[in-house]
């Protein structure tokens, strides 16, 4: 690898493997992504299967539909709720499982009559591992070569989650400028509509103006 200063150090192929693996673990990375649509006045709910003092995590948003906010609560095993938040735009929550069993969490559009959503959520499992073996347990300090693997897979980790992120504004920003636009083309074709029974109505005004009234034919035969 070239090296600032022009300096070469030779990176043993074992070394690289578990570079190339930091890499590609971090363009991987994560648990459940996907992007539902929420018609209205419906309710969507996903089971997951969890181990007993497991972390997970989920964080969710309103991409498109109504006033950007959905209905969200999460269950464990024995039905009671950790978690229930009504009409939110966005929101994280995370948890440490107690019990052993199928975690439920749903997101609910109930009280939206006429409009459907589209949510994105990213349901996380456990921690990440660390990218080199036994990090947590070692006493020596990182060498150069994998404090670099160590900083670029933070790095990498960061851009993703920043892709994520405008991804999401920019779906958002799409959304309303299409609702917008909508808006935009209905006001455009009422007017022209109201323009037009306006101009037929002063043609019709101005044309009983000018209307000559003929006399009756039994006051001319007198």
């Amino acid at each position: 690898i070239a090296m600032p200063g022009s300096v070469r150090i030779a990176m043993p192929g074992a070394l690289r493997m578990l570079c190339l693996a930091a890499l590609l673990g971090a363009l991987g990375a994560g648990g459940t992504e996907l992007t539902l649509e929420l018609p209205d006045s419906a309710q969507r709910c996903f089971h997951q299967e969890l181990e007993s003092g497991i972390k997970f995590s989920l964080d969710y948003q309103v991409i498109s539909g109504g006033h950007y906010d959905v209905d969200c609560y999460v269950e464990d095993p024995n039905g009671k709720t950790i978690y229930q938040e009504t009409k939110k735009q966005y929101d994280s929550f995370s948890h440490h499982t107690d019990l052993k069993g199928v975690y439920t969490f749903c997101f609910s559009n109930e009280f939206s009559t006429f409009s459907h959503k589209i949510v994105y959520f990213d349901f996380q499992v456990g921690d990440e591992p660390p990218i080199l073996p036994d990090m947590n347990n070692r006493v020596t300090a990182l060498t150069q070569l994998e404090s670099a693997c160590v900083t670029i897979h933070e790095m990498l980790n960061a851009v993703i989650d920043s892709q994520t992120h405008y991804r999401l504004r920019e779906a958002q920003d799409r959304s309303r400028a299409e609702e917008l636009n909508g808006r935009v083309s209905y006001w455009s074709v009422g007017e022209t509509l109201i323009l037009f029974v306006v101009s037929i109505g002063q043609v019709m005004l101005l044309k009983s103006f000018f209307t000559e009234k003929r006399p009756s034919s039994g006051r001319a035969g007198t």
